[in-house]
């Protein structure tokens, strides 16, 4: 049986950034168990190439919710990557630290140390981004740049904001949120940046780091009130190895609650009734499960050309050419060009909602399959849900999904703020500047007027913009999985390292907090390990 001082369960994002920082003084031999591949595409690289990633079950999970009444009992889409760099391999590449206020919150929920003070200098550390200032980091891990491409549909969508009273707003990442502009990425000269390349390549040539992968994770083994290491599989061969110091579960919100009941790990009366022995209550396991839900809104448009035709037929044909030549053009696109952060209500403190632009729209937004007229979306979202669901084991089957119950639009205040959010954007495309390039309305459509019209819209089309987080959260009180070290209550050498322990959604996509939870994670870490 191998020992290993520490092993990381799950090489996705906070995975790679706890490989690279655990083994960096080389005092530390450390296992990382990856349940997919290597990350060897020809679209990784490639911005645009998401679209061809996100429905390949080779590197995506392809989770789906439960049906629910509140979405009309739809199934929605919950991807999550798989394979080394996990979900920074297939998503839109999206950087958005939130609001300061947002870590306040944690910090009033009981995170002491996690407020917006005591989270800066994480993002600062793993930053590069050459275009802030004082505010920014600019030699850290993560390269990130801003959406160079320019459109004159989406310079016209700037223009119709302004018009509408909203602030342009050039880095959304420097304190306040409020505005419009164009969205910052995780690239580098025209390619993606995940955590593989930030973290993990460095990483790898360390002798003390040992990567599996293909390695499904069964169970984590306790010795008592201890996790003493983990059993895994690859292929038809299960192999147990022990952790000296800790066992660190970095699965993510879906799998990392999963993995702690299958293994003993949670409600008791949950793990009874699916024939799990139970080895250590822990009833806030699985609970506490916040996403954030979008609707998109389409226009067919005119007088300009849009993604739809450039991504087909000879004008794809350049496009392609140019990208391998000059690494420019449309091939840098994500799933956002331009940004918008806007208050509901004018007495809200922060924005609420936020805003997706890109001169594309999608005949199948779930599939990533584009119209073939000109058209363009805006995504919108809520910022700040407040619904909560759940995710818990299947089975005690490993290979079995869990049962997601996301309780999207549960609450009025949620449902209130779609409504208005995308009243909003309806207003805003309504101004002068976009005049010349509306058509018409697509989606939901001119006949959808009154609230329970938008609402019902949402309920009916809205999807998951794939940001889980919650499941373990951190904090003092009985419910709370981890600490604020985020140790797992009650049990010595096991600690829960991704976006599950976040007690509170923040404002914006959830891979820079994932990163900055990693960051000062593996700081903690490092500390208990010189006072061992």
């Amino acid at each position: 049986m191998d020992q290993f001082d520490y092993i990381i369960v799950g090489g996705g994002t906070a995975g790679c950034i706890l490989a690279n920082r655990l083994t960096a003084s080389g005092r530390f031999r450390v296992l990382m168990l990856e349940a997919g591949g290597e990350a060897r595409s020809m679209w990784i690289p490639i911005p645009a190439g998401f679209s061809k990633l996100l429905t390949n079950p080779k590197f995506n999970w392809r989770f789906e919710t439960e049906p629910e009444d509140n979405t009309l009992r739809r199934k929605i889409a919950v991807p999550r990557g798989k394979g080394l760099g996990g979900s920074t391999l297939i998503n839109g590449m999206i950087y958005a630290r939130g609001q300061p206020e947002d870590y306040d919150s944690w910090e009033q929920a009981g995170a002491r140390g996690w407020g917006a003070r005591d989270v800066e200098p994480y993002f600062k550390k793993l930053e590069s981004y050459q275009e802030g200032d004082e505010r920014r980091g600019h030699d850290g891990p993560m390269n990130l740049s801003r959406v160079d491409e320019r459109f004159p549909i989406a310079d016209a969508f700037l223009q119709a904001a302004r018009e509408d009273g909203h602030a342009l707003n050039e880095d959304y990442n420097a304190g306040r949120q409020d505005g419009f502009g164009y969205y910052q990425v995780a690239q580098h000269r025209g390619r993606r940046w995940s955590v593989v390349d930030g973290y993990l390549k460095p990483a790898r040539r360390r002798g003390n780091l040992c990567i599996v992968t293909n390695a499904h994770v069964l169970r984590l083994n306790l010795d008592g009130r201890r996790c003493a290491g983990v059993t895994y599989r690859v292929g038809e061969r299960e192999v147990t190895v022990q952790a000296k110091v800790e066992v660190i579960m970095a699965a993510g919100a879906v799998q990392t609650p999963q993995i702690l009941e299958l293994s003993g790990i949670g409600r008791p009366a949950l793990l009874q009734s699916l024939g799990i022995p139970v080895l250590h209550p822990l009833a806030g396991v699985g609970e506490n499960y916040i996403d954030h839900f979008a609707t998109r809104m389409n226009w067919r448009v005119r007088n300009t050309v849009t993604l739809n035709e450039m991504a087909r037929g000879w004008r794809l044909a350049l496009a392609v050419a140019e990208y391998f030549t000059r690494r420019t053009g449309i091939l840098t696109l994500g799933t956002g060009l331009v940004h918008g952060f806007v208050r509901t209500r004018p007495e809200l403190p922060t924005p609420d909602v936020q805003y997706f632009f890109v001169h594309a729209s999608y005949a199948n937004a779930a599939e990533r399959i584009l119209d073939r007229a000109p058209g363009m979306t805006i995504g919108v979202t809520q910022l700040r849900p407040e619904s909560v669901g759940s995710i818990h084991a299947r089975s005690a089957d490993p290979h079995a999904g869990p049962v997601i119950r996301p309780n999207f639009l549960a609450s009025e205040v949620d449902q209130q703020c779609m409504v208005r959010g995308m009243q909003i954007a309806r207003r805003i495309v309504g101004q002068p500047a976009l005049r010349k390039y509306i058509e018409h309305e697509m989606s939901p459509g001119s006949d959808v007027v009154s609230d329970a019209d938008w609402l019902e819209f949402a309920r009916a089309n809205g999807q998951t913009i794939y940001h889980p987080i919650g499941t373990c959260r951190m904090g003092e009180d009985d419910d709370a999985v981890v600490d604020l070290r985020l140790r797992v209550r009650g049990l010595a050498g096991l600690r829960v390292v991704d976006a599950s322990v976040m007690p509170r959604m923040v404002s914006g996509n959830t891979q820079a907090a994932v990163m900055m939870v990693a960051e000062k994670a593996a700081e903690l870490i490092l500390e208990d390990a010189g006072r061992g």
